[in-house]
């Protein structure tokens, strides 16, 4: 169907839609059941068994299997088989939570999916772009992606780059006319709007005509999508680490048969020493866990309404020096509301809070109405050149719109004017404001066929251009601007948002060329606009602060408006705090800029290309940047910042798919709380390597200074392997849960070059593990001293005090100041992880069919009062040491 050649009414009639209307729900449900979803398709997922099988893949797994097998060549086949064992129930452990992690991975996509406008049943409503069916009518603007071919019905200055179909990197102006013209190249086809390219300017509304795998992209796109999974630097480090165990169980292997050997001990009690030190090496539920430590922390995230779209994000959040903030719904509540106006020389004040359409106007004390001059024409023109349409949710008025829009619009409101109003002019033109203009503008023929311009926008913009300025008695020369300068800068001095408005009457011959229409124009009047700063905003500075982080306020605002916020909520507090203006970062480069940024705390009437410079100079002090923002020209210094932080709720598309993070609320108190969720999640992943790898380190210790001394092996492999998996599994995973500790925004960020066993990290984990080894050894040597016929005895209460000893030690990993530091009972998850170890522990104890697997007998009141002494023992010594 060569939709390009048919007019909009011919489109209307072959999809059964009018415009106006939109499909019915009922005509939805067809075409969805007849079409589709709106969706490219994807490589098929792989089978069960694959992603099962990819469990025991990994080396230290493959080295755990052939440890396996040695024991059955030995004749060890109740090792063999419980090695195998535990092995598997690993690997299921390990597929399960593949599976919740892709679960979530689904849920993580659904709420960070494209959203679309679209009319169905005559009212405006926003869907995922997956949910657009052929025939439906959306509407567009600056920064949306395309979400579907479109036939473009009206067109306000709509340009789209369509560099991912055609390699044309430059924005094709769209139309409505239909082209009569056959074998258009999609270049050509100027009124339609393919899927997947990217609004740039203006806006528009059009009809579906193409979904899914039927859009031009759909019909080129490959039919196998593959996603590379994103290895995050932590991801890196434990690999490395990995290489490293890999490199010294050889090592210890190597050095045990060579021991052995030269003591006299038989070549197979030495190759079964080395199968036990492999498996003693090997921290076989690290990777598992760190994957459910950082599975866990994005579900928290989302909890606290931040979505991370990428894993890396979690760990760069921790090191977070600078947040460069949008002050405009982030710092403040996005609830624009008109407060002051300048009018006819004369201030004029307004009443009622946030989107209330009831209000009161008032000039010198006295309250006016709409026969006071020109006040029912500034405020229809603020409602004619206006984007916004007010919306009723839940009994509760909402704007579908610009935010500064939407102020003018209630203001209107106020005085009874309404959309009713609005729709006895008809809009000839549109221009679209963008961020360079700082400024929109429209042309409306009134019923009398008269036509006029209406211009609004920031007053250094519009005011230049004014020649004439409207007066109680009618248009006159405007002679000089200081008058209306005065009232900019005290209206600035007062906190609010500064609009000017002005008009041009117009011919209908006149060429509708913006760069000559914009001159000449009659100053009206100015609105001043408030949105209040949201009310945790101040604290989540300070917390910000005393965790290192410098708060950075960046505003399109004028400089007294962004100074008088940035004093209210504490981000400005004495005069060594610096507030530069868009002009000043023009006249200087990125490294002028580098010597002066550390005292800047708020940017003022900047454009979204100087957040680009920001973000470099930040970078250049060595800063880890986390850079806010919602609009399509954002993307470049939010993809080019650490940590690039966009707005879910007025966000563009374009935006968040440059975000590594996605504020659902558009807060600035949630990328605070994400932060510290960053910061905990690291943390947590340092406790766990500490818990286990101290395990693993007195593991060692006892194997091998007993075979040094000639005795007996103290452990089996099938031992180290139920401490490894299974006794330490659940406490690692808990410490993974802990809850942040009182100080962890009180620190400094951290390094991003630190390594996982910096802050004496490395000591800790060989010397507790050292003396767990230690008090281990001791318990084997009594009791084998004691009754040396009886070798399972020995090897019980070594199991069971390795055991213990770790179990208590689990308690001193939760805080780098020591055991008694933090209230053990802060962690349920933690205390149940330890019961459950303990009981797991008496199963392999007492239960007599397990016995001879794990080579484990019944212990009595005296053997258990030994352990807990000597298992004690390394966490008391250590725990007072840290408390002195």
């Amino acid at each position: 169907m060569k939709w390009y050649q048919m007019d909009v009414n011919d489109v209307e009639r072959k999809l059964h839609v009018f415009t106006e209307k939109g499909l019915s729900y009922k005509q939805v449900e067809q075409r969805q059941k007849q079409f589709g979803l709106n969706t490219l398709q994807t490589a098929k997922k792989q089978p069960i068994w694959v992603l099962f099988m990819k469990q025991f893949q990994d080396f230290m797994v493959i080295i755990l299997l052939a440890a396996t097998l040695i024991a059955g060549m030995l004749g060890e086949y109740i090792d063999a088989i419980a090695i195998m064992t535990i092995v598997l129930l690993n690997g299921f452990i390990g597929f399960f939570q593949e599976q919740k992690a892709e679960k979530s991975l689904e849920k993580l996509k659904e709420l960070s999916a494209p959203k679309i406008r679209v009319l169905r049943d005559g009212e405006w409503s926003t869907i995922p772009s997956e949910q657009a069916v052929v025939g439906d009518v959306i509407r567009i603007i600056t920064g949306d992606r395309v979400p579907a071919d479109f036939r473009i019905v009206k067109s306000n200055g709509l340009e789209t780059e369509e560099s991912t179909l055609t390699g044309e990197s430059l924005p094709v102006e769209k139309t409505s006319t239909a082209i009569k013209r056959d074998n258009l190249t999609m270049q050509d086809q100027s009124n339609i709007g393919f899927k997947s390219t990217l609004v740039t300017k203006g806006s528009g509304i059009g009809i579906v005509v193409q979904t899914g795998m039927n859009t031009a992209i759909g019909q080129i796109a490959s039919l196998m999508v593959k996603t590379e999974k994103v290895i995050t630097p932590l991801e890196l480090k434990l690999i490395e680490l990995g290489k490293v165990l890999i490199y010294v169980v050889f090592l210890l292997t190597a050095l045990t048969v060579g021991v052995g050997i030269y003591h006299g001990q038989p070549l197979y009690d030495m190759v079964l020493a080395g199968v036990s030190l492999a498996v003693a090496v090997i921290p076989e539920g690290l990777p598992a866990i760190v994957t459910v430590a950082l599975s866990l922390g994005v579900q928290r995230m989302i909890k606290r309404k931040a979505i991370v779209r990428k894993l890396s994000a979690v760990e760069t959040l921790g090191c977070a020096s600078v947040i460069c903030s949008d002050k405009t719904g982030t710092i403040t509540e996005n609830k624009m509301t008109v407060k002051e106006m300048f009018l006819n020389n004369q201030n004029i004040f307004v009443t009622g809070e946030g989107y209330a359409t009831t209000g009161e106007f008032y000039a010198n004390d006295q309250k006016i109405n709409n026969t006071f001059p020109n006040l029912e024409s500034m405020l229809l023109y603020g409602l004619l050149c206006n984007e916004a349409s007010l919306l009723v949710k839940k009994g509760k008025y909402m704007i579908d719109g610009d935010p500064t829009d939407g102020a003018l619009l209630i203001a209107a409101r106020k005085m009874g004017l309404s959309h009713v109003v609005k729709d006895q002019f008809k809009m000839i033109k549109q221009f679209p404001f963008d961020s360079t203009r700082k400024r929109m503008s429209v042309i409306v023929e009134d019923e009398n066929n008269r036509r006029f311009l209406i211009s609004k926008g920031a007053p250094e913009m519009i005011v230049p251009r004014c020649t004439f300025m409207m007066h109680e008695d009618g248009r006159q020369l405007l002679k000089s601007t200081k008058h209306i300068e005065a009232k900019m800068n005290h209206m600035a001095e007062k906190a609010l948002r500064i609009i000017a408005i002005s008009i041009k009457p117009l011919q209908k011959g006149d060429r509708l060329d913006i760069s000559s229409l914009e001159k000449d124009l009659t100053f009206i009047g100015l609105f001043g606009l408030m949105d209040p700063p949201r009310k945790e905003v101040k604290k989540s500075i300070e917390q910000c602060k005393a965790a290192g982080i410098k708060t950075v306020m960046i505003t399109g605002d004028h400089k007294k408006t962004a100074t008088a916020i940035a004093k209210e909520i504490g981000l400005q507090t004495s005069e060594n705090d610096l507030v530069l203006e868009g002009y000043e970062l023009n006249n200087m480069d990125v490294n002028e800029l580098v010597k002066m940024i550390d005292r800047v705390a708020v940017f003022a009437r900047v454009t979204p290309e100087h957040k680009l410079k920001i973000v470099q100079a930040f970078q250049k002090r060595g800063h880890i940047v986390a850079m806010t923002g919602d609009g399509v020209n954002d993307a470049p210094a939010i993809k080019a910042s650490n940590i690039g932080v966009s707005m879910g709720m007025s966000g563009t598309d374009v935006t968040k798919e440059a975000s590594s993070l996605i504020l659902m609320d558009d807060n600035f108190n949630t990328i605070k709380e994400a932060i510290r969720e960053g910061r905990n999640i690291y943390e947590n992943i340092r406790k766990f390597i500490r818990y286990l790898l101290a395990s693993n380190v007195g593991e060692i210790f006892i194997m091998l200074v007993a075979m040094m001394l000639a005795l007996p092996l103290p452990l089996v492999p099938v031992q180290i392997l139920w401490v490894n998996l299974v006794t330490d599994g659940l406490p690692a995973m808990a410490l993974g849960l802990d809850p942040p500790e009182t100080n962890v925004m009180k620190q400094k960020p951290r390094d991003p070059k630190e390594g996982v066993f910096s802050r004496g990290l490395g000591f800790k984990i060989i010397s507790r593990g050292l003396m767990i080894g230690i008090v281990s050894l001791i318990a084997f040597m009594i009791t084998y001293d004691n009754n040396p016929e009886n070798l399972t005895y020995a090897r019980t209460v070594a199991f069971t005090t390795l055991v213990v000893a770790q179990l208590i030690h689990v308690f001193d990993c939760r805080s780098e100041q020591g055991i008694f530091s933090r209230n053990p009972f802060s962690n349920l998850y933690l205390i149940g992880a330890v019961l459950s170890s303990l009981l797991l522990l008496l199963v392999v104890l007492y239960v007599e069919s397990l016995q001879p697997i794990f080579h484990t007998m019944s212990l009595g009141l005296r053997d258990w009062l030994f352990i807990i002494v000597l298992s004690a023992l390394p966490t008391v010594i250590f725990g007072f040491s840290s408390k002195r």
